[in-house]
């Protein structure tokens, strides 16, 4: 059996144990190409993201209370939070029992009409067990 010392160096060697190995070179150039191509991605993606919130063109909205009517029909009171100078579009959701998409329709709220609540109805093609807004955006 062979023993070691740990006075005879590290257990795999150090480079000057390999002269036929290459050296390494060019590791700082290779990680500074990495480092700029992911600040271009990082940077690609924050400019996606931010384009598609910009200029303000979301409303706040809430829904307030939903009711399903009958297996064909559901009822959602919801407000937008809106410039009285603008208009909204709204898209409402309603979903079965399985998240499924039963029903949906696109409400626009005139200018002037400011933050109140408006009631409306969607026609379902089947049971909703939940209405939503999926989202308003002014106009």
């Amino acid at each position: 059996m062979v023993t070691r010392d740990v006075e005879d160096g590290p257990v795999l060697g150090t480079p000057d144990d390999y002269p036929d190995r290459p050296k390494r070179r060019g590791r700082l150039v290779v990680h500074v190409v990495i480092g700029v191509l992911v600040a271009i991605i990082a940077g690609g993606w924050g400019y996606v993201m931010w384009s598609m919130t910009a200029g303000g063109s979301e409303a706040p909205s809430q829904v307030i209370t939903f009711e399903v009517l009958s297996p064909s029909r559901a009822e959602i009171t919801f407000e937008v939070y809106k410039p009285d100078d603008r208009a909204a579009v709204c898209r409402l959701r309603a979903l079965d029992v399985n998240h499924a998409e039963v029903g949906i329709r696109e409400v626009r709220i005139p200018p002037g009409e400011g933050s109140k609540p408006v009631k409306e109805s969607l026609d379902t093609s089947g049971q909703a067990t939940s209405v939503h807004i999926q989202y308003c955006n002014l106009v």
